[in-house]
């Protein structure tokens, strides 16, 4: 009875063991439209970098599980151990390349800056030179405007939404973020009172791609050989295409 209860023990652990191995934690955050958002209609995670996700768990044969959180949060949250990967509009910078590894690239762009509606100036980085302007915590963004030291000050942020409220109110000159979700986000939403700064030069241009921890190179291996499989089929194209990236 004894060896039948540790053969029965030992097969729960191998099956509960299966079953973990066949999932894939995803960590998102819901302010990155249209790389990573709600469904209001569904209230799931939605947006290119979760069809992405999804895409790659399927290749893997696993059931992607999406974890939301803030930005600022997705990386401590891997080096935890609390999700496998993230799945972001997030670039791989060399600070963060320090702490995570990351697959190959799947898409790029620069910053933006965004004023009031009603705001009729027009602005390079270096015009906003004493001004109280701001970014999302935990970006590159954020980094490089304090590096710049022109600025009265650089207030941080835990969402977009909360930029653009303080840019419309008149509590900031300028907000700043990643190019294709704040132009999505006007685009979807003309009453938000904020628009883009035409002829912007950004700061830089980054490579967005997926984190994956140093602790787990096998996994690392598997999502680029997804990634590389898509991009010779076309499918990549096609995921960022449907939310016009």
């Amino acid at each position: 009875m004894k060896l039948r209860s540790l053969a029965i023990a030992g097969a729960l652990a191998l099956c509960a063991a299966q079953s973990q191995a066949e999932d894939l934690t995803v960590g998102v955050t819901t302010t990155g439209v249209p790389f990573t958002f709600v469904d209001t209609a569904t209230q799931q995670p939605t947006g290119a970098m979760v069809d992405l996700a999804a895409a790659i768990a399927e290749d893997l044969q696993m059931t992607p599980d999406f974890a939301v959180s803030q930005f600022s949060a997705l990386i401590p949250a891997l080096q935890t151990g609390k999700i496998d990967v993230i799945s972001a509009g997030m670039f791989a910078t060399d600070k963060r390349k320090e702490v995570v590894d990351f697959s190959t690239p799947v898409y790029s762009y620069g910053d933006v800056a965004f004023v009031k509606a009603d705001d009729e100036g027009s602005y390079q980085l270096d015009d906003f030179a004493g001004e109280v302007v701001g970014a999302q915590i935990g970006t590159t963004f954020a980094d490089q405007l304090q590096a710049k030291g022109i600025f009265s000050e650089v207030k941080l942020y835990d969402s977009l939404v909360d930029i653009m409220r303080d840019v419309q109110l008149g509590r900031i000159k300028a907000g700043f973020g990643d190019k294709p979700i704040i132009a999505y986000q006007i685009a979807q939403n003309p009453n938000l009172g904020v628009k883009l700064v035409e002829g912007y030069t950004p700061m830089g241009t980054g490579e967005v791609a997926l984190a994956v921890s140093k602790e787990n190179p096998e996994l690392l291996e598997k999502v680029n050989a997804s990634i590389a499989e898509m991009e010779k089929s076309g499918e990549l194209a096609e995921i960022f295409g449907k939310y016009g990236l």
